[in-house]
């Protein structure tokens, strides 16, 4: 019998209890859609932390002295790398970067009436660009100016938790090379807000005079801090740079534990991924079995009259395929609608609940990502899952004895 006649009975057989064809293909939709959903904010959420976190923190490439601990920061002459004019230089020329930041970091206090708040204190060239994510966030007040001697940036959530805004005065106690703590009253100039809560409720930004200045640094820093062309651009950079007495590390030495969550994050996601796919196949692979149970005369009708099981077979696969084709096809289009949507407007989780989590730059707002290989993946495994599950009751069709099935209620 031709493939076409085939389609034809399939597409008929469809058609018989339309409720029942309509509940199976709208669990197909919505499968394919809330994977794909899920999918978006995931690749959403992993994207915006580590995007995050270099254009925040990290960089792509960072120059450090060889004794200098991310994890500890400190202030030990030993620690800290002199001749930053000659390393930017340097940096600058060399192919793939794109900017170069000198920065000083140092632990502080804020010290209120009613409080004292921990915080980090940043010294940076207002000027560099790596910065721009400052600058284009503040809320309120004005970006430093490098010759800035009393003035400070602060984040929105910290201002808010303390009862500050821009023009308030602030005693600002900062460790020094020598481990004493040196402190001062500062102007703040301006407050930004970069979305991770966590650092703008503990970040302090001054310019990198004035930083060096109070913790007796001299003219050292902590660290040059890079951003190159892309992502993959870091590692040649970083081999370029390697020198005697330094460190050179790329964002992913940096973002190890991000990177390593994400790692182990996505094999729960594909766990739950293949138990919505299987849970649809299996709405499927039930609705076919329905099917055949009810025209299990009419199959054998067939059968007489000399269709093979093989094109029974085919005959009942073709209801399965058409029922995931149009779900898929509808799943994939709702589906990345939403992304799509939620790409530009995001979801917002909550300064509270983002505040919570710690060592990761967590925002309160996610944005979803839209991802075409990873929906198209999703797509066809739908497809094919479907398609796989609908193979025992299109072989059960197959397999009816023609007398058994002409004599069957």
């Amino acid at each position: 019998m031709a493939f076409k006649k085939l389609w034809v009975i399939a597409y008929r057989d469809l058609g018989r209890n339309r409720r029942r064809t309509g509940l199976t293909l709208l669990a197909v939709v919505l499968g394919l859609a809330v994977l794909i959903m899920m999918s978006g904010f995931i690749a959403g959420i992993f994207d915006n932390m580590i995007s995050l976190s270099i254009l925040l923190q990290s960089g792509h490439v960072q120059i450090r002295s060889e004794n200098y601990e991310m994890e500890k920061p400190s202030l030990k002459w030993q620690d800290l790398m002199e001749n930053s004019d000659e390393l930017l230089a340097r940096a600058m020329a060399t192919d793939g970067v794109t900017t170069a930041a000198p920065v000083l970091w140092a632990s502080g206090f804020v010290n209120t009436a009613d409080e004292l708040v921990a915080v980090s204190v940043t010294g940076i060239d207002p000027e560099s660009g790596f910065h721009d994510p400052i600058r284009e966030g503040m809320v309120a007040g004005e970006y430093l100016e490098v010759d800035d001697r009393d003035g400070v940036l602060i984040g929105d959530k910290l201002a808010k938790d303390l009862g500050l805004s821009a023009g308030s005065k602030i005693s600002l106690l900062v460790g020094t090379t020598d481990g004493e703590t040196d402190g001062d009253i500062f102007t703040v100039r301006g407050l930004f807000s970069t979305g991770v809560v966590s650092y703008d409720a503990g970040t302090v930004y001054m310019p990198l005079p004035k930083a060096q200045a109070i913790t007796n640094a001299g003219d050292r820093i902590s660290a040059v801090i890079l951003l190159t062309e892309d992502a993959e651009t870091a590692d040649p950079v970083a081999v370029a740079l390697r020198g005697q007495g330094l460190s050179v590390v790329t964002w992913k030495d940096m973002n190890e534990l991000i990177l390593v969550a994400i790692e182990q994050g996505s094999f729960f996601y594909y766990i739950i991924y293949g138990i919505v796919i299987l849970i649809v196949a299996v709405l499927i692979a039930n609705t076919l079995l329905m099917s055949v149970f009810e025209r299990t005369r009419e199959l054998g009708i067939l059968a007489a009259l000399g269709m093979k099981g093989r094109q029974i077979m085919t005959m009942v696969l073709l209801e399965a395929g058409t029922l995931a084709l149009l779900g898929v096809i509808v799943g994939l289009i709702l589906g990345s609608l939403v992304v799509w949507y939620m790409s530009f407007n995001g979801l917002y989780i909550g300064d509270d609940i983002a505040s919570m989590v710690e060592g990761f730059a967590y925002p309160s707002t996610f944005y979803a990502k839209i991802a075409p290989m990873d929906f198209l993946a999703l797509s066809l495994a739908m497809l094919g899952i479907v398609i796989l599950a609908a193979l025992y009751p299109a072989r059960f069709a197959a397999r009816l004895e023609p007398v058994e099935a002409l004599h069957a209620l």
